[in-house]
């Protein structure tokens, strides 16, 4: 298989320790962030490394894979092309393997008879929550793949890291394929269209059962409106009502689960600031790729920039690994409370912090914050370029994104 990549190199490094030892190395994320790629990486690296080495590639999307229904199905294809003089030099690959059903069970016997070093993709949780981590427990590693980063849409593009770029990366977002699309507007909508689609039907109604498929949209545009936004079940629940539409809460937050499911939209909670307690009640969702979130509800720069700059600081802390919560002191909040690796960074997003009253409550929240981690305020504001306030820094956006934060 010859195909040509752009190397994503922290997703190599973070699976390379894995390489060969007895764990499936699993990739999740939603569909079209790269998944696919990341294992033609990995194939090339172990061809380039090992000698003889026998690749096992399953596309599960494709038709010559039609075939491969069941976990039984699974096995018996993948025991019929194995290595079995040096099982040391067999290497499976399956990419979306949560279209064959029960397909854990293959894997776990082909991990047990220590027949094959064992790489998929899938591009829904449940695959980890449930089919996965009740048969393989403590026996696979998940390594989850975003969209591009803003540097990375920079390298992918080969544009200059400037306002014009970010601009960009803000319209059409990150996925891969639209390197093929020259950056055009009209033409990464319409691609983006699609793959809305596709995750919708493939990974949210089929693979979670959703009946009501109307409410399924009226919900995502409802979210993509409110990006950023504390809101409740409850809430959109009466909202809806308002519309004429009668859903019950627990409809609501079941379509939200499912949607969190296929990575397309994240959940985040409110915790208290002092001790990380998560509350209950009130959430926030951001999601995966701007593009997408675009395509949804149309893209308009006066109406949506607040929404755009907060959602693309939180994929930005998730691509960087942190641990993303909403802050809650008393009255006050803090928009992003991020942890990785005992470490904390404090966020506070805003158009701009030049006016008086702006300043004064978006660094007052962080002066009330009683520890030494860092804060920063990021706002739009492009003539910043990074300043000291009373020891939050105070960033643009592009500046922010464009950093190491730990």
């Amino acid at each position: 298989m010859s195909i040509d990549y752009i190397r994503r190199e922290k997703y190599l490094e973070k699976v390379r320790p894995f390489i060969g030892k007895g764990v499936i190395k699993v990739f999740t994320g939603q569909r079209r962030v790269g998944k696919s790629y990341t294992i033609y990486q990995l194939m090339d690296e172990i061809k380039s490394s090992v000698d003889n080495a026998n690749i096992i590639y399953i596309n599960c999307e494709l038709e010559e894979y039609r075939g491969l229904k069941t976990s039984s199905d699974l096995y018996s294809y993948v025991d019929e092309r194995l290595d079995k003089a040096d099982f040391s030099l067999n290497y499976l690959f399956v990419d979306e393997v949560q279209e064959i059903e029960s397909f854990q069970n293959a894997l776990r016997s082909l991990l047990a008879e220590k027949k094959c070093d064992i790489y998929c993709t899938g591009s829904n949780a449940n695959m980890l929550s449930g089919e996965l981590a009740t048969t393989l427990s403590g026996r696979y590693v998940e390594i989850n793949i975003h969209s591009l980063s803003f540097v990375e849409f920079v390298e992918f593009h080969k544009l200059e890291n400037n306002q014009e770029a970010l601009e960009k990366y803000l319209a059409i977002g990150g996925l891969p394929f639209l390197i093929n699309l020259n950056l055009s507007q009209e033409q990464s909508f319409e691609y983006l269209r699609n793959v809305y689609q596709t995750i919708l039907l493939k990974d949210v109604v089929a693979k979670e059962r959703i009946r009501n498929v109307s409410f399924l949209e009226n919900l995502v545009s409802y979210v993509a409106d409110n990006v950023g936004s504390l809101f409740s079940a409850s809430n959109i629940s009466k909202y809806l009502k308002s519309q004429r539409v009668d859903i019950s809460p627990q409809v609501v937050i079941n379509y939200l689960k499912s949607l969190t499911n296929s990575y397309f939209m994240h959940k985040v909670s409110r915790v208290d600031v002092g001790g990380l307690k998560i509350f209950g009640i009130g959430e926030k969702y951001y999601f995966e790729d701007l593009g997408l979130r675009n395509v949804i509800r149309g893209y308009s720069v006066a109406q949506d920039i607040h929404k755009l700059l907060e959602n693309a600081v939180y994929i930005y802390l998730r691509q960087n690994e942190f641990d993303v919560y909403v802050g809650k002191m008393g009255d006050k909040e803090i928009d992003f409370v991020a942890e990785k690796g005992g470490k904390r960074v404090y966020v506070q997003v805003a158009l701009t912090a030049m006016q008086e009253s702006t300043k004064e409550r978006e660094f007052g929240n962080l002066m009330m914050i009683d520890d030494n981690y860092p804060k920063y305020v990021v706002t739009m504001n492009d003539t910043i370029i990074g300043s000291d306030y009373k020891g939050i820094q105070y960033v643009n956006l592009r500046n922010f994104l464009s950093q190491d934060l730990l």
